[in-house]
């Protein structure tokens, strides 16, 4: 796995680019000078959370052969602000799942992506309590 960023404009701007030639836009928040270009750094791990677990739960409900019609996510974080380097405590991953779903396998994958599965949430969850709430609707 291999990523690499250059600065695209002003001083905190910078374009990271995968293996594969896909591109993400980052930025400092405007209190430090960035300019609104992209997302903030820690922003990015919520990213990464909310795709490794959504991918791991749509992969836990399709080999179970539930009919998933769609999946929306929100988290929402806080920081340790007092602390130096100001690192999550609270993470609330909430996920809404539509279909005709049976609640025990919904919760079994929800419990596998953050037990066994989500690289992500696993190293997240060494330093922040990691909350997460689902409805099927």
């Amino acid at each position: 796995m291999e990523i690499n960023l250059s600065r695209k404009s002003g001083k905190f701007n910078f374009e990271a680019v995968n293996e594969s030639g896909f591109t993400v836009q980052l930025d400092a928040k405007p209190a430090i000078g960035g300019e609104g270009k992209g997302f903030r750094p820690m922003e990015t791990l919520l990213v990464g959370l909310g795709g490794c677990s959504g991918i791991d739960i749509v992969n836990v409900l399709t080999k179970q052969k539930e009919p998933l019609n769609d999946i929306k996510i929100n988290i929402k974080a806080t920081r340790k602000d007092e602390e130096m380097p100001p690192i999550f405590d609270v993470i609330n991953i909430h996920f809404d799942l539509y279909g005709h779903l049976s609640v025990a396998k919904v919760e079994r994958a929800i419990q596998m992506t953050f037990d066994k599965y989500c690289s992500v949430s696993n190293i997240l969850g060494r330093s922040a309590t990691i909350n997460f709430t689902y409805a099927i609707k």
